[in-house]
């Protein structure tokens, strides 16, 4: 019996989901030739599925902290519609470079806003009401980012968190005090009242948080 989260199931996967675009596939593979952390990217499966929740939100306004090399930040924005609009930021200048230089080559650049910074000093600038919220930046300030965007969250609106597994370490007995922040967190979002959780087990976790 083979393990459904195996290697060969993932490919399995993506082989019989619909292929992702030329430039999407030219990010993932200079994602790994240009950094150290290719793995970082979302890659097909969670981009495509982010990409479809997105897609049923066409003129949303999307905010991605935590842009990378821009795969998942391009993956969006081939799914919003013609008003449809992602702010994403990214602290590292090197990652901002990279991710700028493919998202100039995306036919929807004018619906991305690119902003290199702090996403905690940038956030205080930006006062808009959010459809969708993706956070993939530092595991320990997930409950920061959630608390402080939670407000401006309009009922119906989805909130993502990347890495929620922490590469299975979540299930550990020890766990390091990144780990135990993130299982921590988890128990509190599954908790909240506010909101609908559902943690999925794709790539390295993914928790979609409804707002009531």
């Amino acid at each position: 019996m083979h393990n459904i989260h195996s290697k060969e199931i993932e490919n399995y996967c993506e082989e019989h989901s619909t292929q992702t675009s030329d430039l999407l596939k030219k990010v993932a593979r200079q994602s790994f030739l240009r950094t150290n952390h290719g793995i970082m990217i979302s890659g097909p499966i969670q981009g495509a599925f982010i990409a479809q929740l997105v897609a049923l939100k066409p003129e949303a306004k999307v905010l991605e902290i935590g842009t990378f090399t821009g795969y998942t930040t391009i993956a969006i924005a081939e799914a919003l519609g013609e008003n449809g609009q992602v702010t994403t930021i990214e602290i590292d200048p090197e990652h901002h470079y990279i991710a700028e230089e493919f998202i100039d080559e995306h036919e929807g650049k004018g619906k991305i806003n690119l902003i290199l910074g702090d996403a905690k000093e940038v956030l205080q600038e930006l006062e808009e009401d959010w459809d969708i919220v993706l956070v993939d930046a530092a595991k320990m300030d997930n409950a920061y980012y959630y608390n402080l965007l939670m407000p401006r969250l309009k009922s119906g609106a989805l909130f993502l968190l990347d890495n929620v597994l922490w590469k299975g370490k979540i299930l550990e007995e020890k766990m390091d005090k990144r780990t135990a922040e993130i299982d921590r967190f988890n128990r509190e979002l599954a908790a909240d009242e506010r909101v609908q959780v559902t943690l999925l087990p794709i790539r390295d976790g993914l928790t979609m948080i409804r707002k009531k």
